[in-house]
């Protein structure tokens, strides 16, 4: 009798624990109750995570939010590089398998790889920056939060920046890769140029990469010589290179300007002084507040955040010791202007020269 009553308790605390182990894995893939605690993880865009600009603010925007978290770097928080765009899918693979609760794609560049294996893995969380990852029916998926910018809107204020700082009447615009997302820089400096510079001349070409400085450094080359005094770096670590040519030729006499971008870059001109001033991008500030929400349970899946000038997503950085105030007083009543919509900044090409037309009425 005795014997018969320890099996049937011994088969009742075998039962109990298989439970309790089911209920432990049905629960491992929302919020913060996998075990071992909230875990987030971002894979860069091309140009590594020391790229002074793009991937850099991300990845500290993640190390705020692991700080101030108590969540351990490298651990909790992590990345994986990526050298060239095939490396894309097998980082994003290779953070499922370690079971992170929130997998952050950075770029545009990843949205088809992305959103095939968010696809794949519809109980995984993804965000995605710079573009929205959609479904076969082009709605937005349900498990990735699109992190989006206005970043026509800051490119217009430092146009107005370059439109009246500019001496040669000439400045110059490089981009990284000829997409979407870099005509809305181009086309927002160039539209914040000509609306207090009309006789300002635009130079524009595009390196067709982000982790080339030594493309930028020789696009740099010829639009200095070209006569351009400012040039506005839309592109990466590519980006870099025209830093070191304004640095160059600022050290050998001849003075020039460089205007950031997505960072405050006013130390990458040092110690030649280049730096005119940035255009802000808080991506990591849009990284932080996702991942905020993620570990509060509220995960905004499904969802297309734009961030602008009102929400304070864009705008000019921090460092204006460059820039007359005189200017940053013009760049104040534009920057209110477009908030309030009397200046919609135009995106594309079209957009564009429908704005050009609207400046000589």
């Amino acid at each position: 009798m005795l014997k018969k009553r320890m099996a049937v308790l011994i088969a009742c605390i075998v039962v109990l624990a298989t439970v309790l182990a089911g209920c432990g894995n049905n629960s491992s893939s929302s919020g913060s109750s996998r075990k071992g605690g909230f875990k987030v993880a971002m894979v860069t865009g091309i140009g590594g995570v020391d790229d002074k600009s793009f991937n850099q603010s991300s990845w500290e925007g993640l190390k705020k939010f692991a700080k101030d978290n108590n969540l351990k770097v490298g651990t909790d928080v992590k990345y994986l590089e990526s050298k060239q765009p095939t490396d894309y899918a097998p980082n994003l693979n290779q953070l499922i398998q370690q079971k992170d609760n929130v997998i952050i794609g950075i770029g545009f560049q990843m949205q088809a790889d992305l959103q095939k294996i968010a696809q794949q893995h519809p109980d995984q969380h993804f965000a995605l920056v710079d573009s929205v990852a959609v479904d076969k029916n082009n709605k937005p998926l349900k498990n990735v939060a699109s992190l989006t910018f206005k970043e026509q809107q800051g490119s217009f204020l430092v146009g107005v920046v370059a439109g009246l700082t500019t001496k040669t009447n000439k400045v110059g615009f490089v981009g990284g890769i000829n997409s979407a997302l870099i005509k809305k820089f181009e086309n927002g400096f160039k539209a914040g140029v000509k609306s207090v510079n009309p006789k300002a001349q635009i130079f524009s070409q595009y390196a067709g990469d982000f982790n080339a400085p030594d493309k930028g450094q020789s696009i740099a080359s010829t639009l200095y010589s070209k006569g351009a005094d400012i040039i506005y770096a839309a592109a990466g670590n590519t980006g870099n290179g025209v830093f070191t040519e304004a640095k160059t030729r600022t050290k050998n006499g001849k003075k020039v300007w460089v205007i950031g971008v997505d960072k405050d870059q006013y130390s990458e001109g040092l110690p030649e002084n280049v730096t005119l001033t940035s255009m802000v991008k808080r991506v990591d500030h849009a990284i932080y507040d996702m991942s905020t929400k993620s570990k509060a349970g509220k995960f905004p899946g499904g969802q297309v955040i734009e961030y602008g000038l009102a929400e304070k997503g864009i705008g000019i950085a921090p460092t204006t010791k460059n820039v007359k105030p005189s200017i940053l007083t013009q760049v104040k009543k534009y920057e209110d202007k477009i908030i309030k919509g009397d200046i919609v900044v135009p995106t594309t090409d079209n957009e564009y020269n429908n704005y050009l037309s609207s400046l000589s009425k």
